[in-house]
């Protein structure tokens, strides 16, 4: 057995991380094995340790890899060891703190350098790249030199600082950069010399900046400044290094003055100030200390005054004053400065002398002693050397004794004796230093420090010792491996330092000629002498010499021998080879080195084994001192390229051989995808995975159609190799392709790839559309019409269109406008609206697919309508003429606002007379720009505007000029009388002329005398405010002739008709007051003057005609009757109007007047209806109302967003019967409502009513593909399936998730075209949500989608794991039907059961009760005009009479118009099971095709009913019936059957008045459908009177039994048919839309006129009962009417506040049955005397009510009253059989059933005045 080798000594020491081997090359028969162990035990596990043939592998090594290894050999014949130690060692790393230091210059500075690594290492410092040598402000500290110290550092210390750690040719370093500054203090803000008053308190302030940040402190006269009671002082440093201190003193005193010194110090120095502090009060000295100066320096002497003030501060010395030398001088401040002291001249006593006072003086005395420092007389230190003595003087030439001094060594103190090795010998003025033996330790610099009172001074010298140079370690022979490292070591010492040289010798033999080893870069001599050989060679075996000299002594030198030992190397080896895939393949290898040599073969890391591979086989030959090894691969294979290594080993190290081996063949072919799929190109990506060893040549592309064979392919061929990407073009779009790839390189043609299926994406469309139309349709409107493109031109399916259009007009921009449009089929119709009117605009088309838009077509013009100029005539000016003529001048509207052909002017106009009446309105058309207004009325106030007209109309009319016609003669007076008043004289009255034609100066009255001869009349003058004149002594019995003229500034009028008087002695009563027509405003007081004559005097009396009666008018607090006969009507109303009689009566006869009073009121509320829609337009229409008894100033047009409360304000001239609301949001719900406006003031609101702009939120076409593209890591969205609904999107917002995730990734869309989704997973399912928003509300789409894999092939849907559990749920969902039509069938019996019980509940409630509970909702509208009262707004979706279960309606036939219906029909018993709370009032056989509507709602006196259109008669119009209702009193049998009455609570009305207001509420339910309510009729306050007024006539009725009809007419109704979702009212044209009369099923609009007789006489009504109102708890009274909650019946006694909470009002209209009342404001209608006299005929019967047996079907309670004691008995008796009937109120508080004290006064006055009222049911 033989072992071959173990070295561990060449590979000993190795660096963690790297890799090593340990060889361990065994031989033997048999075979040995081999065991290693480590520190003496086996091997652990490990897989960085890999045993191989040749040794063990260590990679990565680690620091507890290092210990002692041993290779273990051993067989049948013995075993064999051998051991070597391994050393790890980690990588030297280096930090130098601190990093970056910026500093002051004389700081300390210390710098540390910590290395980590092997301990073994040395530190070298460098200063800007050169070494550190230690001096007196820089020492190097620590064991391993880590620690560098800079003292008292310098500005030259700046620079970069670097650490060096060194071992054994690895070096590691760090730096760090030091910037000194100058950091002496300096004072850079301080305080200045003051004068303060005792007890004022003082600041004193010092800044100072240096580095380090000095410290402060403060002096006061030279004594520091203590922090106590009397002194504050603090001190702070800021961010930027300055430091500020403050001295603050409270309350100073005399002595707190003198002068303060601030001194700022730091390492680098100090610096101070000082200034001088007064503190008023008798001055004096402070006692001065002795002060010691040192000679050849500057002392400053303070004289230390307090007190102020003082006149001069002065010094003497020896009598004189100074100064009086050059180096003295005396500041203002009182301070002496001695210049280089001198200790004969200016050592001695100085007097300060103060003047405080004239001639008077203080004095202060101080001694200054001078002391002089001691002088070192120079000296040197000579060298010497070890063994030799050395003796070192120093001696002191000057200074003040005693004078002390001391040596020190290297900044040390020395010490002397035996250890130091010195001796010190010290006299009074000198010293010597004596050293017996010099060694080497004394090297070093030596100070001498001399020292006295005066000062301290040193000389300082350097001692250097020689010593000659010896060996520290000899070289010796030694052995080198070539190629590896070698040192040749050789250390000497000696001082200075000797200087090692190395030669060398060629051979073996004796040494001829040494000669001097050339030092490069593989050779170099070390710090310590030794020589390194970084590559050792063959040529570097022989002698070396290593020879030291340093100039003290001989040189030394010793040689040794170097002996180069050869390892196995390989020598010759290919680098690179090829081979063919199958063929076989020889690999050489030649080595040589020291024998013997092993050689190893592996591939890649694994050896190879020839015999456990026959593939392999490897053979060896020897020529000479080679060896050659041979590697046979029969046959090679692909995974044969790969790095073959052979291995050569032997004792002294081991060579490698790489030889990389490639095996080529055919490529493999490429992985081929697809990047980008356009529509007439797609770019194809691919990745060569294994191009068979061999360059990639070319490679060529093959597509064809999916449908066609490859027969019929297309080939792009030799694309270069260099390009993983290519495009191809020409593709058709819309087309699917397959595509594969082949590869080429050398050795052939790779197999083809996998084919791929793509299909290309659309493109835009080829061609424009065709046949393009344009029509203008309305001023703003062009209809515009086209066909699709050809279809080869299409590229696809047509997705819509995009119109541009622009105006082609003067000031125009030229750029198109677009709109886009969903496709719909080949031909298509669009209509632009907003456009500028009677404006040219030019039109294109462009179809657009998916892909994107064609070409346009060709430009074609069309021009708007003729509209009416938005704009009125310019600069109307009117000048009055004459009294009857006036010129009227303007000039044209802007062109930009004619929008048609100017036609002409029109020119309207009225006279305002002095009552604030209008007069008729009045207009002259015209060409011209001027017109002449003739004939108008004199000395009259005019409005006057002008218009321009085109053919579309009259535009906008110009604002109101005023002008007045000038003065003219007035007329006469329109009425005159002349009655006696005694037997001479007469009195004459008139009334002013019908036209005045000017201010009335005076009236003239004329008396003339018939045959009294005389030629001219008797003329007298009366002011023109009297209208009576008395004229006197006349003749009695003699007739005269009178008559009157008015006159003006223009003179006398035409005098008034003649009256003939005679004077008499009795007079009988005559009035001279006038009667006529009076018309005043309400709510003012009128006098209507009847002034009388009459002897004797007449009595006055007035009276009022009503009807066919006279009703006396007595005083009261509103009317009053003055002595001179005028009637006072205070604050008057409407019904104070009419005919008033005033009659003067004396014994001899009487006199009537009659003057009609015309009140006038607020106009009444006009009928708003909504004629047409559009999407940014309402147009509105209305028909106004009443105008009150004044002409209609205008109107008011309220309009807001349905969903919020701000209101805008249009105001809208008086001639106007429609408008249009322009740039509303499209698809928006709006509310509006409109009122009139007359001289009196603004009349009711309005309805509200609602309606929609055109358009709804978007929505996505389901048609449409929602992913356009999808790959492994993109998807495309189709924007463009979203229809706009006619809004444009503003916001288009997606997210999307894989499945099964949380989070949301969202991103909101700014293109309406397609949409990537990018940065997707392969081969993932996703959830994708998009929103579409525009100002109608948003849309939703949801959906899943799945990226492909990264070959382009789609992965499966996920579906949920098969189970166990799969059985259950097959029973589960078999079972589910039956258990649900179970629940289902039981649920229904129990609903039919609860029905039955609430029919038996229902019988209890009235008609009343079931008519109001209809579906509400709230809206409070702030309206602007006189305060309304709570306004109650129902929603009715369907027109229904809640009368009685269906078997109780009668059918009514085609012949009827009006059918009566018994209240016994309404008593009948009810089939609980068949009972219905609606029953709908539509019936087909009512139908009627002709026929006016006469519009019955809110007539008034005077006024005729509005006549209406007729509705066109077709399937889809309005139908119309009309039916008549009469309920009429029940049988005296049947009226306890009847249990459906209002439950409310009564009180009856006696002869002392009514006992309680009425206060009455009915209950309106919650929608069950408040959507469809959004699209039903708005609900108005005539729909609510409507079904209040119906339940409340039939209550009346009820009450009433000895009535015999109370009528209830249904006017008319229309409906329409069930398959119109619109209907139009007031129209001709059935495409008129009325949204917001729009219902979901039936609608229709019904029409009641309620007639019910009211009480006629008050004293015949005196048990009539009226309901008075529930006093409620408070749960019920927070569900109250607002109007109710206000009573004080209702709130407890003290509550004086709201015990609800405030509900906002949207949610009101959700809470339940919170409601508002309102009121009908009804208007009267006198009737005829038939229905009168039926009427009072059917109240005779009032008194015997409360005893009658019909009480019990009163309602539940009648208050007892004093006159009637019956009434109490009904009223127990009907309490206590109904208990549970009184939770409920009902009414409004202006009802039929009008009964509250303010009512039933004015029935009282007002007679049997009956009324009617007319409702608009929807």
């Amino acid at each position: 057995m033989a072992l071959i080798s173990f070295m561990l000594s060449i590979h000993g020491r190795v660096y963690a991380g790297h890799s090593i081997e340990l060889p361990c090359i065994a031989g033997g028969y048999p075979s040995p094995t081999v065991r290693w162990l480590k520190d003496g035990r086996p091997l652990p596990s490990d897989a960085r340790w890999t045993r191989r043939l040749t040794g063990l592998t260590i990679s990565d090594l680690r620091q507890e890899d290092s210990g002692s290894y041993a290779c273990e050999v051993t067989n049948s014949f013995g075993s064999k060891e051998v051991s070597g130690q391994l050393h790890v060692i980690d990588p030297l790393r280096v930090t130098l703190s601190p990093k970056n230091l910026k500093t002051g210059i004389s700081s300390t500075l210390f710098f540390t350098c910590t290395v980590e690594g092997s301990p073994e290492y040395t530190i070298t410092w460098y200063r800007n790249t050169e070494p550190i040598v230690p001096d007196e402000h820089i020492s190097i500290q620590g064991q391993h030199n880590d620690t560098l110290q800079i003292t008292a550092a310098q500005k030259l210390h700046s620079g970069a600082y670097q650490c060096f750690a060194s071992r054994k040719g690895h070096t590691a370093q760090d730096f760090s950069i030091i910037l000194l500054e100058d950091g002496t203090p300096r004072i850079v803000s301080s305080f200045s010399e003051r004068v303060v008053n005792p007890g004022e308190p003082f600041s004193l302030m010092c800044a100072a900046k240096g580095a380090p940040p000095p410290s402060i402190t403060w002096t006061l006269d030279d004594e520091p400044v203590v922090r106590d009671s009397t002194y504050k002082t603090s001190q702070y440093t800021l961010s930027d290094g300055l430091t500020v201190s403050h001295v603050n003193v409270s309350s100073p005193l005399i002595p707190d003055g003198g002068v303060y010194r601030c001194v700022a110090r730091n390492s680098a120095g100090s610096a101070e100030y000082q200034a001088r502090i007064n503190v008023r009060g008798p001055p004096r000295i402070r006692p001065m200390r002795d002060i010691t100066a040192v000679a050849g320096r500057n002392t400053y002497i303070t004289c230390r005054v307090i007190g102020y003030p003082y006149y001069s501060i002065k010094w003497l010395k020896d009598g004189m004053q100074l100064p009086d030398n050059h180096r003295q001088v005396v500041f203002e401040n009182g301070t002496l400065r001695l210049t280089d002291v001198q200790k004969g001249a200016d050592e001695g006593t100085y007097l300060c002398s103060v003047l405080i006072q004239p001639q008077v003086s203080i004095n202060q005395t101080v001694h200054v002693t001078v002391k002089v420092p001691p002088l070192i007389q120079p000296f040197d230190i000579p060298s010497t050397s070890v063994g030799k003595l050395m003796y070192i003087a120093c001696v002191v030439s000057s200074g003040d004794m005693p004078i002390r001094i001391t040596w020190h060594k290297d900044g040390q103190l020395i010490v002397p004796g035996s250890a130091s090795g010195v001796a010190i010998e010290t006299k009074e003025f000198m010293s010597s230093l004596q050293i017996s033996n010099v060694t080497l330790k004394h090297n070093g610099n030596y100070t001498c420090i001399a020292s006295n009172a005066a000062a301290t001074v040193s000389w300082e010298r350097q001692l250097i010792v020689t010593v000659p140079p010896r060996f520290v370690v000899q070289p010796n022979n030694q052995d080198c491996i070539y190629g590896k490292a070698g040192v040749l070591n050789c250390s000497v010492e000696g001082y200075p330092p000797p200087k090692v040289m190395w030669k060398h010798a060629k051979g073996v033999g004796n040494p001829q000629q040494y000669h001097p080893v050339p030092l490069t870069g593989r050779i170099q001599i070390m710090s310590n002498g030794s020589l390194l050989i970084r590559h050792v060679l063959e040529d570097d075996r022989g002698y070396y010499l290593c020879q030291a000299s340093n100039g003290v002594g001989s040189d030394i030198s010793k040689s040794m021998i170097l002996t180069v030992k050869i390892p196995a190397m390989i020598t010759s080896h290919p680098n690179t080879t090829m081979a063919r895939k199958g063929q076989i393949k020889e690999l050489n290898c030649t080595a040589r080195g020291e024998q013997p040599i092993i050689i190893r073969w592996e591939r890649g890391d694994t050896v190879i084994d020839a015999e456990r591979n026959p593939r392999y086989s490897i053979s060896i030959n020897k020529k000479g001192d080679e060896v050659i090894s041979t590697l046979k691969l029969n046959p090679a294979e692909r995974g044969d390229s790969v790095f073959f290594s052979c291995h050569a080993i032997n004792s002294y190290g081991e060579g490698r051989g790489l030889i990389q081996l490639t095996v080529q063949e055919p490529p493999d072919p490429p992985e081929l995808e697809v990047r980008e799929v356009k529509d007439r190109s797609m770019n194809l990506r691919w990745i060569q995975r294994f191009d068979g060893n061999s360059i990639i040549t070319s490679y060529d592309i093959e597509y064809k159609n999916k449908s066609d064979t490859w027969d019929h392919m297309y080939t792009t061929r030799n694309i270069s190799p260099t390009n993983n990407q290519a495009n191809i073009v020409e593709l058709h779009p819309a087309c699917v392709y397959s595509i594969r790839m082949y590869s080429y390189n050398k050795i052939g043609r790779s197999l083809p790839s996998k084919e791929l299926t793509i299909s290309t994406e659309e493109a835009p469309p080829d061609g424009p559309p065709m046949d393009v139309i344009l029509q203008p349709m309305t001023s703003q409107s062009i209809r515009v019409t086209w066909r699709a493109p050809k279809k080869e031109l299409q590229n696809g399916v047509i997705r819509g269109y995009q119109i541009g259009y622009r105006e082609n007009g003067p000031g125009s921009n030229g750029q198109y406008s677009i709109v886009e449009m969903k496709a719909t089929g080949d031909s298509e119709v669009y209509t632009l609206d907003n456009l500028k009117k009677f404006a040219q605009y030019g039109v294109v088309v462009q179809a657009f697919n998916r892909a994107g838009t064609g070409p346009s077509s060709t430009e074609i013009n069309a021009t708007t309508l003729e509209d009416v100029p938005s704009e009125p005539p310019q600069n109307v000016r009117a000048i009055s003429v004459t009294s009857d003529e006036a010129v009227i001048t303007w000039a044209e509207p802007p062109r930009l606002t004619l929008h048609g052909v100017l036609k002409g002017y029109r020119v309207v106009f009225w006279s305002l007379f002095p009552d604030g009446e209008w007069g008729e309105m009045q207009n002259i058309t015209t060409t011209r720009e001027q017109v002449e207004l003739r004939g108008l009325e004199k000395f009259t106030n005019y409005s006057v505007q002008v218009l321009a007209y085109t053919q579309a109309g009259d535009g906008v009319r110009s604002n109101v000029l005023y002008i007045q016609t000038r003065e003219d003669l007035p007329g006469p007076p329109a009425g005159i009388k002349a009655v006696p008043s005694s037997s001479t004289s007469v009195v004459v009255s008139w009334l002013p002329p019908l036209k005045p034609n000017g201010i009335i100066r005076k009236y003239t009255i004329y008396c003339s005398s018939p045959g009294s001869g005389q030629p001219a009349p008797s003329e007298y003058e009366a002011n023109p405010e009297m209208l009576f004149y008395r004229i006197t002594h006349l003749t009695r019995g003699k007739q005269y002739l009178i008559w009157a003229a008015a006159v003006t500034t223009a003179g006398r009028g035409n005098i008034s008709a003649k009256v003939t008087v005679e004077p008499a002695g009795k007079v009988p009563a005559k009035i001279l007051s006038f009667g006529g027509t009076v018309t005043t405003p309400w709510m003012k007081e009128v006098r209507l003057p009847c002034s009388s004559v009459g002897e004797p005097t007449p009595t006055i009396k007035w009276t009022k005609d009503s009807e066919d009666s006279a009703i006396p008018v007595t005083a009261d607090s509103q009317r009053q009757i003055l002595s001179n006969g005028t009637l006072v009507l205070r604050l008057v109303k409407a019904e104070d109007s009419g005919y008033y009689t005033c009659t003067a009566t004396n014994t001899l006869g009487f006199d009537t007047i009659i003057v009609n009073l015309v009140v006038q009121v607020p106009p009444d509320q006009p009928r708003l209806t909504v004629s047409t829609t559009s999407t940014s337009s309402i147009t509105l229409a209305w028909i106004p109302g009443d105008n009150g008894g004044s002409s209609i100033r205008g109107f008011v047009l309220q309009y807001s967003v349905d969903n919020t409360e701000e209101w805008r304000d249009v105001f809208i001239s008086s001639s106007e019967r429609s408008f249009r609301l322009d740039n509303l949001r499209c698809g928006t719900w709006y509310k509006v409502k409109l009122a009139a406006k007359n001289s009196v003031g603004s009349g009711r609101i309005s309805e509200i009513i609602e309606a929609k702009t055109h358009g709804r939120e978007p929505v996505f076409n389901k048609d449409q593909p929602l992913l356009t593209h999808i790959n492994s890591t993109h998807a495309g969205l189709n924007l463009q399936g979203w229809t706009s609904g006619g809004c444009p999107i503003t916001d288009l917002m997606l997210d999307f998730r894989p499945k099964g995730t949380w989070a949301w990734q969202s991103l909101k869309a700014n293109s309406t075209n397609q949409l990537f989704l990018s940065e997707l997973r392969e081969a993932t399912w996703y959830e994708l949500k998009m929103k579409a928003c525009n100002s109608a509300g948003c849309g939703n789409q949801t959906s899943q989608f799945a990226t492909t894999d990264y070959d382009g092939s789609t992965i499966p849907p996920i579906k949920s794991a098969r189970g166990e559990g799969d059985d259950v749920k097959k029973l589960f969902s078999i079972g589910s039907p039956v258990i649900l039509v179970t629940l289902g069938v039981a649920l229904l019996f129990i609903i039919r059961k609860k029905r039955k019980e609430k029919s038996d509940k229902l019988k209890k409630y009235s008609l009343a009760e079931m008519l109001i509970s209809k579906n509400n909702r709230s809206i409070d509208t702030p309206v602007k005009g006189p305060p309304q009262g709570p306004r109650l707004h129902i929603d009715i979706p369907r027109v229904q009479l809640l009368i009685e279960d269906k078997e109780g309606i009668k059918q009514i036939g085609e012949d009827k118009a009006a059918v009566p219906v018994t209240d016994t029909e309404f008593s009948q018993s009810v089939n609980p099971q068949n009972f219905c709370t609606g029953v709908s009032l539509h019936h087909q056989a009512l139908i009627q095709n002709s026929g006016p509507l006469i519009d019955m709602s809110d007539i008034r006196p005077g006024t005729n009913p509005v006549s209406r259109k007729s509705i066109k008669s077709a399937h889809s119009s309005r139908n119309r019936y009309s039916s008549q209702w009469t309920l009429s009193r029940p049988s005296q049998s049947q009226s306890t059957a009847s249990a459906r009455t209002l439950t409310s609570d009564w009180r009856t009305m006696g002869s002392h008045g009514i006992t309680a207001t009425e206060s009455d509420s009915y209950s309106a339910s919650l929608s069950q459908d408040t959507d469809k309510g959004r699209n039903s009729m708005v609900s108005t306050e005539s729909a609510s009177s409507t079904y209040e007024e119906l339940a409340r006539a039939y209550e009346h009725a009820k009450l009433e039994e000895h009535l015999q009809h109370a009528k209830f007419t249904i006017t008319e109704c229309f409906i329409s048919d069930s398959s119109s979702d619109q209907m139009t009212t007031g129209t001709n044209d059935p495409a008129d839309s009325m949204t917001s009369l729009s219902t979901p099923s039936e609608p229709g609009i019904c029409r009641f006129t309620a007639s019910p007789p009211k009480p006629q006489d008050y004293d015949r009504g005196k048990n009539v009962a009226v309901p008075i109102p529930h006093r409620a708890n408070k749960s019920e009274f927070c569900n109250l009417p607002l109007y109710m909650k206000t009573d004080p019946f209702f709130r407890k006694q003290g509550e004086l506040h709201d015990p609800c909470p405030a509900v906002p009002p949207r949610e009101a209209s959700i809470r339940s049955l919170t409601q508002r009342a309102y009121h009908t404001q009804g208007r009267h209608k006198t009737l005829d005397p038939a229905k009168q006299q039926a009427q009072t005929l059917g109240h005779s019967g009032l008194g015997s009510l409360g005893t009658s047996s019909g009480t019990a079907t009163l309602p539940q309670r009648t208050l007892t009253m004093p006159s009637s004691n019956n009434a109490a008995t009904a009223s127990t008796s009907s309490t206590s059989s109904n208990p549970t009937n009184s939770n409920k109120v009902g009414g409004s508080r202006d009802s039929l059933l009008e009964s509250s004290s303010s009512a039933l006064g004015r029935l009282q006055k007002q007679s049997v005045g009956a009324y009617s009222k007319s409702y608009t049911l929807v």
